[in-house]
Parts: structure tokens; sequence; C-alpha cells
């Protein structure tokens, strides 16, 4: 009975370290003209247990619509119809039903909405930096590209503040290149969250996706009205 107790102790212990332990993620991604690199690395425990993944290479294929991706991970270090039209009767009761059906729909998306939402909250921006050097080899259109650049990461660091918890000041900057045509970008960011609020979030998302899709009537596809053709 006692070592039944102690091992049941020992694993509410760990189970609590797991819940309260903050996982970190370092995002590093640079690029150059045509060569790209991508690097995530996972750590607990100030470093102690790490998992990275390196994304090497990222390019569109020539031959196909398809990207090519090298990487590699380690621990540690319609036809045309006839001319028939169709007169649908649409009654009280369709227009009810399909209002009926569009506030499910909208319950559900507004509630994965929400259950992402609150746990994005819990994610904190601890390093944010993104350095960017651009060229179309044309004074003018080299300036209205920076102003463009200028105003998208502006967006994505908006959406980010809006969204996640920033702690920092994001350090941003575009250089334009006025002799050349060019384009480089360096990226790098630390996101944390603790580990117990993912699985919170992970059990909401499978109780949410376990609940079923949403439950529309047949009506919405008017399958029981009256068609006349003409």
């Amino acid at each position: 009975m006692f070592w039944l107790l102690l091992s049941l102790s020992i694993l509410l212990l760990f189970f609590i370290i797991i819940i309260l332990t903050k996982l970190t993620i370092l995002v590093n991604y640079d690029h150059y003209n045509d060569n790209d690199d991508l690097k995530v690395e996972f750590r607990v425990w100030a470093g102690l247990i790490k998992y990275t993944i390196n994304v090497p290479l990222i390019k569109i294929d020539d031959d196909s619509p398809s990207i090519v991706v090298k990487s590699h991970t380690n621990m540690g270090d319609a036809a045309s119809g006839d001319s028939k039209q169709k007169v649908n009767q649409i009654t009280k009761n369709n227009v009810i039903t399909n209002l009926n059906n569009a506030k499910e729909l909208l319950t559900r998306v507004f509630n994965l909405h929400v259950i992402i939402r609150k746990f994005f909250q819990k994610v904190t921006i601890k390093k944010l930096e993104w350095q960017s050097l651009i060229g179309v080899g044309d004074a003018a259109y080299t300036g209205m590209a920076t102003g463009a650049f200028w105003a998208i990461k502006g967006s994505i660091v908006g959406l980010l503040s809006h969204y996640l918890n920033l702690k920092v000041m994001p350090e941003i900057s575009i250089t334009p290149h006025f002799q050349a045509a060019v384009i480089q970008t360096q990226l790098k960011c630390i996101f944390q969250f603790r580990i117990g609020h993912a699985i919170l979030a992970g059990l909401k998302l499978i109780k949410f996706w376990k609940s079923g899709s949403p439950l529309f009537k047949k009506e919405t596809n008017f399958s029981n009205e009256k068609t006349k053709s003409i």
C-alpha cells in the first residue's frame, strides 16, 4: 500500500511539473534570393531537452505546381446542361430553416475561434526581429516595393500583437537597395507557453470535434421543395 501511494504521488508530481513547464519555440528563417533556410527549435527546462527541425531548402518545383522541401530533425542539439429551368418555391418554413442552420454554423465557428484565441492569449512572444533588404533594379519601383513591404510587415505585427501576448518591442527594418535586384530577409522569433495550456486547448478541440458537424436540416438543400420545369 505504501509503494502504491508513493508511485501515485510521484506520477501526480510529474504530471504537475509537466503542466507547469514552459515550452519555448525558437524560429529562425533566412531568405536570400533563391536560397531559404528554416530552423525551428523546441526547448523545455532551460534547454535541457531540445528538439530541432531544419529545413535547409524550400523552393518551387519548375516542372510542377509544387514545393520542394528537404528537411531533417534531431533531438538535443462542369459540362453544359439541358435547357430546362427550375423555379424553387420558397416558403416561410424554408427561410426559417436556413436562418437556423446559418446560426448553427456561426455558433460552431465562433466556439472554435474562442478556443483558439484563448490559447493564443497564453502564448508570449519573447523576441521578434525581422530585417529585410529589397531592390528591384529601379529606384522608383524599389521605393514602391519598400512601402508595400512596410505595410505587409505592419499588418502581420499588428495581428500578432492582437492575438498573442507581445512582451517585447518588435525590431523591424526594411533597407532599400537602389542599384541591384535583390531580396533578402531574416526573421528571428521566440514563442513561449505552458504545456498545460496547450493540453487544455487540445482537450477542448477534441471535445469540439467529437460533438459532430453542425446539425443542418434537410430543407437547407431544398430537397423537399416543389419545383417546376420551364
